[in-house]
């Protein structure tokens, strides 16, 4: 992992310097259970991340080698995007994310395994 001057030395707050904004864990979401490896399906997501942020989160991730950028076509350059070994580290987080968001918040359920989404209970 890139070295980078850190705001603490707590692990939580190390660990949110990386992925603690509005946008970067729903980038991780879509490219490890959603298939989405472009910048142009990344940019048609639900949330709808606007362009320049979506940029800057997908710089920040590479630089921090939760992800790989490949280019996949030459002319013009335009390059998929992949999760590292790092970046596939986070999904037993965004699983309890997604239990604590369905238990507690009503949120949908979406099923990494079967790619089913379930609709919200309650």
């Amino acid at each position: 992992m890139a070295k980078h001057h850190f705001r603490s030395g707590c692990s939580i707050a190390r660990t949110l310097d990386i992925v603690g904004d509005k946008w970067t864990l729903l980038i991780v979401r879509d490219l490890l259970w959603h298939g989405k490896q472009t910048f142009q399906a990344l940019e048609s997501s639900a949330e709808g991340v606007p362009t320049n942020l979506l940029s800057d989160r997908l710089k920040r991730l590479v630089k921090w080698g939760l992800v790989r950028r490949e280019a996949y076509q030459q002319h013009p350059v335009r390059y998929a995007y992949r999760l590292t070994d790092e970046g596939k580290a986070l999904e037993p987080v965004l699983l309890q994310i997604m239990a604590f968001g369905h238990k507690h918040l009503g949120g949908g359920r979406y099923d990494p395994k079967t790619g089913r989404n379930f609709k919200a209970t309650g």
